[in-house]
């Protein structure tokens, strides 16, 4: 591999991968903001992170409270990567606030695992495959429910979450440690690739696996969801026009309304993602083709916007899934008084 000069190569990926722009030494792809709006925008990510952390932590406690916890264990993984995420936003951008030198041993190691925001985006791609997990087995339940009954074991659904923890970060490493340096005690991410054509390829991989075949797999497996659930509720709807409604019946239209909740929170929670890290991939990946530089102002934004992502989330749960809203709205001081 070979090194770029830090005074003719841009840090690209920096980008691409970290969600930030290296501004101190170097050139960067798009143009250098003031220190002053630097400062504002790390501090709009440490709120954003603060409220991922109380949030998500809030959802998780009210599925362990509800005794969801163990029936749902993929969303139960998918608060657990959002709320590490959240924690690891606000140390990666308190740490960008205190302008440390990285100088020695110590300043490589800073760096690689601080400034690079590794961890931070071990969270992020985790939470996706996570999340195409989740689709993916509430595919398999609803659309091959025998098959799924049959075939699919506990250890597969843990051997998935353990999979969105490890296989990210793996994937992280292996990017941050050939591509970052510390050069005059100025810390460098995601800069130093074997030529052009190696960072362009992976822009694409990265567009392309953690973007479009996610939204593929959001859009093919939701579809056919609904597909067979509109067709369970016509069957349903057949039977009560048949007749009085047995006990069988009405168990198994409370359990079709309990999946249907499921399946419409995901749904929320899929889209979501879909739609507020458009902006950001775009963005991205145009700057890998068309290295100008464009207003900072306009990345900031496409960042903030993506990992907003991480705060509405925990709200769609509260509200659509009914054990968690009951939870929460037991702790509710004003709720419990005019009880």
């Amino acid at each position: 591999m070979t090194e770029e000069s830090p005074t003719t190569s841009h840090l690209s990926a920096a980008m691409t991968t970290t969600g930030m722009t290296q501004i101190t030494g170097g050139n960067t792809l798009i143009s250098s903001p003031s220190r002053a709006i630097e400062v504002y925008f790390h501090c709009a990510l440490i709120v954003i992170g603060v409220v991922g952390t109380a949030t998500n932590g809030l959802i998780i406690y009210a599925l362990v409270a509800s005794k969801q916890h163990k029936k749902l264990v993929l969303i139960v993984n998918q608060n657990a990567l959002d709320l590490f995420t959240s924690i690891m936003m606000i140390v990666d951008n308190t740490f960008m606030l205190c302008n440390i030198d990285h100088t020695g041993s110590a300043g490589y190691w800073l760096c690689t695992l601080l400034h690079s925001e590794i961890f931070f985006w071990c969270g992020i791609n985790g939470s996706v495959i996570n999340l195409a997990c989740i689709t993916v087995d509430r595919y398999l339940k609803v659309v091959h429910s025998v098959w799924s009954k049959k075939k699919v074991k506990n250890w597969m659904i843990h051997s998935a979450m353990a999979f969105s923890w490890i296989g990210s970060f793996i994937y992280n490493v292996a990017l941050v440690f050939p591509t970052s340096a510390v050069i005059d005690g100025v810390c460098y991410v995601y800069m130093f690739y074997e030529s052009k054509a190696v960072h362009i390829f992976y822009s694409f991989f990265n567009f392309v696996s953690f973007y479009a075949i996610i939204l593929f797999i959001f859009i093919f497996c939701y579809w056919r969801i609904l597909v067979i659930i509109r067709r369970q509720a016509k069957v349903m709807a057949g039977h009560a026009a048949a007749g009085p409604s047995t006990s069988q019946t009405y168990a198994q239209a409370q359990s079709n309304k309990i999946q249907s909740n499921i399946i419409k929170t995901m749904i929320l929670v899929s889209a979501l993602y879909a739609i507020m890290w458009l902006p950001n991939n775009i963005f991205l990946l145009f700057l890998s083709l068309n290295p100008n530089r464009p207003p900072a102002s306009g990345f900031y934004t496409s960042v903030i916007v993506a990992f907003l992502y991480m705060c509405i989330n925990p709200f769609i749960y509260a509200i659509n899934f009914d054990p968690v809203k009951e939870v929460l709205l037991r702790l509710i001081p004003c709720k419990k008084n005019s009880g």
